[in-house]
Protein backbone atom coordinates (compact mmCIF):
# COMPACT_ATOMS: atom_id res chain seq x y z
CA UNK A 1 0.00 0.00 0.00
CA UNK A 2 1.54 3.45 -1.09
CA UNK A 3 2.01 6.38 1.40
CA UNK A 4 0.38 8.63 -1.23
CA UNK A 5 -2.08 10.60 0.02
CA UNK A 6 -5.45 10.23 -2.36
CA UNK A 7 -6.73 13.33 -3.87
CA UNK A 8 -10.20 13.05 -5.74
CA UNK A 9 -11.18 16.00 -7.44
CA UNK A 10 -14.52 17.15 -9.07
CA UNK A 11 -13.99 18.90 -12.13
CA UNK A 12 -17.28 20.63 -13.05
CA UNK A 13 -16.38 22.42 -16.36
CA UNK A 14 -18.68 25.22 -17.26
CA UNK A 15 -21.90 24.04 -15.00
CA UNK A 16 -24.00 25.33 -12.02
CA UNK A 17 -23.86 29.12 -11.16
CA UNK A 18 -22.59 30.24 -7.53
CA UNK A 19 -26.50 29.21 -6.26
CA UNK A 20 -26.26 26.02 -7.50
CA UNK A 21 -22.48 25.49 -6.57
CA UNK A 22 -23.69 25.92 -2.98
CA UNK A 23 -26.24 23.59 -2.76
CA UNK A 24 -23.71 20.99 -4.71
CA UNK A 25 -21.31 21.43 -1.97
CA UNK A 26 -24.25 21.68 0.81
CA UNK A 27 -25.59 18.66 -0.56
CA UNK A 28 -21.94 16.97 -0.99
CA UNK A 29 -20.97 17.85 2.84
CA UNK A 30 -24.35 15.88 3.69
CA UNK A 31 -23.86 12.72 2.12
CA UNK A 32 -20.17 12.56 3.30
CA UNK A 33 -18.91 11.54 6.86
CA UNK A 34 -15.83 11.76 8.99
CA UNK A 35 -14.05 8.52 7.83
CA UNK A 36 -14.58 9.44 4.11
CA UNK A 37 -12.30 12.14 4.37
CA UNK A 38 -9.63 10.15 6.33
CA UNK A 39 -6.53 9.45 4.94
CA UNK A 40 -7.84 11.35 1.52
CA UNK A 41 -8.04 14.87 -0.26
CA UNK A 42 -11.51 15.91 -1.53
CA UNK A 43 -11.67 18.65 -3.84
CA UNK A 44 -13.77 20.27 -5.89
CA UNK A 45 -13.46 22.81 -8.92
CA UNK A 46 -16.17 25.03 -9.67
CA UNK A 47 -16.35 27.70 -12.43
CA UNK A 48 -15.21 31.24 -11.59
CA UNK A 49 -17.84 32.72 -10.63
CA UNK A 50 -18.44 30.20 -7.78
CA UNK A 51 -15.03 30.08 -6.39
CA UNK A 52 -15.86 32.71 -3.55
CA UNK A 53 -19.13 31.50 -2.56
CA UNK A 54 -17.76 28.39 -2.39
CA UNK A 55 -14.73 29.64 -0.30
CA UNK A 56 -17.69 31.20 2.19
CA UNK A 57 -19.39 27.82 2.43
CA UNK A 58 -16.33 26.35 3.22
CA UNK A 59 -14.96 28.78 5.62
CA UNK A 60 -18.32 28.97 7.40
CA UNK A 61 -19.38 25.23 8.04
CA UNK A 62 -15.45 24.14 8.43
CA UNK A 63 -15.78 21.82 5.88
CA UNK A 64 -13.12 19.46 4.71
CA UNK A 65 -13.17 20.31 1.15
CA UNK A 66 -10.01 21.78 -1.25
CA UNK A 67 -11.03 24.54 -3.26
CA UNK A 68 -9.44 23.90 -7.38
CA UNK A 69 -9.34 26.14 -10.39
CA UNK A 70 -10.18 25.00 -13.69
CA UNK A 71 -7.65 27.32 -15.20
CA UNK A 72 -5.07 30.38 -15.10
CA UNK A 73 -3.21 32.75 -16.91
CA UNK A 74 0.40 32.28 -16.40
CA UNK A 75 1.02 36.93 -15.79
CA UNK A 76 -0.13 37.67 -12.55
CA UNK A 77 -1.30 40.52 -13.66
CA UNK A 78 -1.89 42.96 -17.54
CA UNK A 79 -4.25 43.79 -20.17
CA UNK A 80 -5.67 40.06 -20.36
CA UNK A 81 -9.21 40.93 -21.01
CA UNK A 82 -10.98 37.82 -19.16
CA UNK A 83 -8.27 36.29 -17.65
CA UNK A 84 -7.67 35.29 -14.19
CA UNK A 85 -4.36 34.95 -12.62
CA UNK A 86 -2.86 32.98 -9.83
CA UNK A 87 -3.06 36.15 -7.35
CA UNK A 88 -6.46 36.53 -7.50
CA UNK A 89 -7.43 32.57 -6.58
CA UNK A 90 -4.45 32.24 -4.31
CA UNK A 91 -6.53 35.47 -2.34
CA UNK A 92 -9.80 32.75 -2.52
CA UNK A 93 -7.71 29.90 -0.62
CA UNK A 94 -7.62 28.30 -3.52
CA UNK A 95 -4.99 25.25 -3.17
CA UNK A 96 -5.25 23.62 -6.79
CA UNK A 97 -5.31 24.85 -10.62
CA UNK A 98 -5.20 22.41 -13.08
CA UNK A 99 -3.35 23.09 -16.18
CA UNK A 100 -3.47 21.61 -19.45
CA UNK A 101 -7.10 19.90 -19.19
CA UNK A 102 -7.56 18.30 -22.90
CA UNK A 103 -10.39 20.23 -23.07
CA UNK A 104 -8.02 23.54 -23.19
CA UNK A 105 -5.83 21.91 -25.62
CA UNK A 106 -8.04 21.03 -28.14
CA UNK A 107 -10.76 23.86 -28.17
CA UNK A 108 -8.62 26.44 -27.04
CA UNK A 109 -5.27 25.42 -28.78
CA UNK A 110 -3.17 25.22 -25.60
CA UNK A 111 0.34 24.06 -26.32
CA UNK A 112 2.54 22.06 -24.05
CA UNK A 113 4.71 25.13 -23.83
CA UNK A 114 1.40 27.26 -22.66
CA UNK A 115 0.90 24.31 -19.99
CA UNK A 116 3.85 24.82 -18.86
CA UNK A 117 4.10 28.69 -18.20
CA UNK A 118 1.15 28.09 -16.05
CA UNK A 119 1.84 25.28 -14.23
CA UNK A 120 5.06 27.56 -13.21
CA UNK A 121 2.78 30.76 -12.41
CA UNK A 122 0.63 28.02 -9.93
CA UNK A 123 3.77 27.30 -8.34
CA UNK A 124 5.38 30.62 -8.02
CA UNK A 125 2.56 31.74 -5.87
CA UNK A 126 2.24 28.06 -3.71
CA UNK A 127 -0.48 26.60 -5.37
CA UNK A 128 -0.36 23.17 -6.99
CA UNK A 129 -1.00 22.58 -10.17
CA UNK A 130 -2.82 19.55 -11.46
CA UNK A 131 -1.09 18.84 -14.84
CA UNK A 132 -3.43 17.10 -17.24
CA UNK A 133 -1.93 14.91 -19.90
CA UNK A 134 -3.25 12.21 -22.68
CA UNK A 135 -3.87 11.11 -25.84
CA UNK A 136 -6.94 10.95 -28.42
CA UNK A 137 -8.39 7.59 -29.55
CA UNK A 138 -6.60 7.68 -32.71
CA UNK A 139 -3.15 7.95 -30.98
CA UNK A 140 -4.16 5.14 -29.26
CA UNK A 141 -5.15 2.50 -31.81
CA UNK A 142 -2.15 3.24 -33.70
CA UNK A 143 -0.25 2.04 -30.71
CA UNK A 144 1.39 5.88 -30.31
CA UNK A 145 -0.26 6.67 -26.61
CA UNK A 146 3.08 6.28 -24.24
CA UNK A 147 4.55 8.25 -26.69
CA UNK A 148 2.36 11.06 -26.91
CA UNK A 149 2.00 11.09 -23.22
CA UNK A 150 5.40 11.00 -22.50
CA UNK A 151 5.84 13.72 -25.17
CA UNK A 152 3.00 15.49 -23.21
CA UNK A 153 4.39 15.03 -20.08
CA UNK A 154 8.14 16.69 -20.83
CA UNK A 155 6.90 19.43 -22.72
CA UNK A 156 4.41 20.25 -19.44
CA UNK A 157 7.06 20.02 -17.01
CA UNK A 158 9.47 22.50 -18.87
CA UNK A 159 10.94 24.76 -16.26
CA UNK A 160 9.24 23.31 -12.97
CA UNK A 161 10.64 23.09 -10.19
CA UNK A 162 10.07 19.18 -8.26
CA UNK A 163 11.95 19.67 -5.42
CA UNK A 164 8.86 18.24 -3.47
CA UNK A 165 6.84 15.58 -4.27
CA UNK A 166 3.85 17.36 -3.52
CA UNK A 167 4.55 20.38 -5.83
CA UNK A 168 1.98 19.55 -8.10
CA UNK A 169 0.01 16.65 -9.23
CA UNK A 170 -0.57 14.49 -12.69
CA UNK A 171 -3.68 13.62 -14.09
CA UNK A 172 -3.53 11.32 -16.92
CA UNK A 173 -6.64 11.22 -18.92
CA UNK A 174 -7.51 9.62 -21.65
CA UNK A 175 -9.26 11.75 -24.24
CA UNK A 176 -11.66 9.25 -26.04
CA UNK A 177 -12.14 8.52 -21.97
CA UNK A 178 -13.92 12.04 -21.56
CA UNK A 179 -17.68 12.45 -21.19
CA UNK A 180 -18.11 9.27 -23.55
CA UNK A 181 -18.70 7.09 -20.97
CA UNK A 182 -15.33 5.13 -22.22
CA UNK A 183 -12.65 4.38 -19.53
CA UNK A 184 -9.85 2.74 -19.81
CA UNK A 185 -9.53 -0.15 -18.45
CA UNK A 186 -7.91 -0.30 -14.75
CA UNK A 187 -4.87 -2.17 -16.25
CA UNK A 188 -4.52 0.09 -19.30
CA UNK A 189 -4.51 3.39 -16.63
CA UNK A 190 -2.24 1.44 -14.42
CA UNK A 191 -0.11 0.91 -17.05
CA UNK A 192 0.48 4.23 -18.23
CA UNK A 193 0.02 5.62 -14.62
CA UNK A 194 3.29 3.67 -14.12
CA UNK A 195 4.79 4.81 -17.69
CA UNK A 196 4.22 8.34 -16.22
CA UNK A 197 5.97 7.50 -13.03
CA UNK A 198 8.69 6.41 -15.11
CA UNK A 199 9.34 9.14 -16.58
CA UNK A 200 9.31 11.59 -13.60
CA UNK A 201 11.82 8.87 -11.84
CA UNK A 202 14.13 10.28 -15.54
CA UNK A 203 13.47 13.55 -14.46
CA UNK A 204 13.41 14.07 -10.88
CA UNK A 205 14.96 10.55 -9.04
CA UNK A 206 12.80 7.73 -8.23
CA UNK A 207 12.13 8.55 -4.53
CA UNK A 208 10.36 11.76 -5.45
CA UNK A 209 8.79 10.30 -8.81
CA UNK A 210 7.42 7.24 -6.22
CA UNK A 211 6.05 10.00 -3.74
CA UNK A 212 4.12 11.91 -6.04
CA UNK A 213 0.60 11.84 -6.87
CA UNK A 214 -0.91 10.53 -10.23
CA UNK A 215 -4.89 10.53 -10.47
CA UNK A 216 -6.69 9.29 -13.40
CA UNK A 217 -9.57 10.80 -15.34
CA UNK A 218 -12.24 9.88 -17.74
CA UNK A 219 -15.95 8.93 -16.99
CA UNK A 220 -14.97 7.81 -13.18
CA UNK A 221 -18.23 6.33 -12.02
CA UNK A 222 -19.06 5.07 -8.97
CA UNK A 223 -19.18 1.41 -10.85
CA UNK A 224 -15.34 1.78 -11.48
CA UNK A 225 -13.50 3.90 -8.78
CA UNK A 226 -12.77 0.82 -6.31
CA UNK A 227 -10.92 -1.08 -9.53
CA UNK A 228 -9.25 2.22 -10.40
CA UNK A 229 -8.16 3.04 -6.88
CA UNK A 230 -6.83 -0.76 -6.18
CA UNK A 231 -4.05 0.10 -8.86
CA UNK A 232 -0.68 0.44 -7.29
CA UNK A 233 0.12 3.74 -9.54
CA UNK A 234 -3.03 5.17 -9.26
CA UNK A 235 -3.43 7.89 -6.74
CA UNK A 236 -7.10 9.85 -7.11
CA UNK A 237 -9.64 10.66 -9.69
CA UNK A 238 -9.91 13.70 -11.73
CA UNK A 239 -13.76 13.36 -11.55
CA UNK A 240 -15.51 15.05 -14.26
CA UNK A 241 -19.73 14.48 -14.80
CA UNK A 242 -20.23 12.68 -11.78
CA UNK A 243 -18.89 15.36 -9.65
CA UNK A 244 -22.18 17.24 -10.71
CA UNK A 245 -24.13 14.73 -8.91
CA UNK A 246 -23.67 15.26 -4.85
CA UNK A 247 -24.89 11.27 -4.48
CA UNK A 248 -22.92 10.21 -7.57
CA UNK A 249 -19.47 12.75 -6.04
CA UNK A 250 -20.33 11.09 -2.26
CA UNK A 251 -20.26 7.44 -3.53
CA UNK A 252 -16.68 7.86 -5.39
CA UNK A 253 -14.93 9.82 -2.35
CA UNK A 254 -16.86 6.76 -0.21
CA UNK A 255 -15.52 3.99 -2.04
CA UNK A 256 -13.91 2.45 0.69
CA UNK A 257 -16.58 1.70 2.89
Amino acid sequence: MSDRTPIIAGNWKMHRDHLEAIQLVQKLAYHLNEVDYEGQEVVVCPPFVALRSIQTLIQSDKLPIGLGAQNCHPEDEGAFTGEISVPMLARLDVSYVICGHSERRALFGETDADVAAKARAVQRHGLRPVLCVGEVKEEREAGRAVEVVVSQLRGSLDGLTIDDPDALVIAYEPVWAIGTGLTATPDDAQEMCATIRAELGERVGSQIAAAMRIQYGGSVKPGNIRQLMAQPDIDGALVGGASLSSEDFALIVGHRR
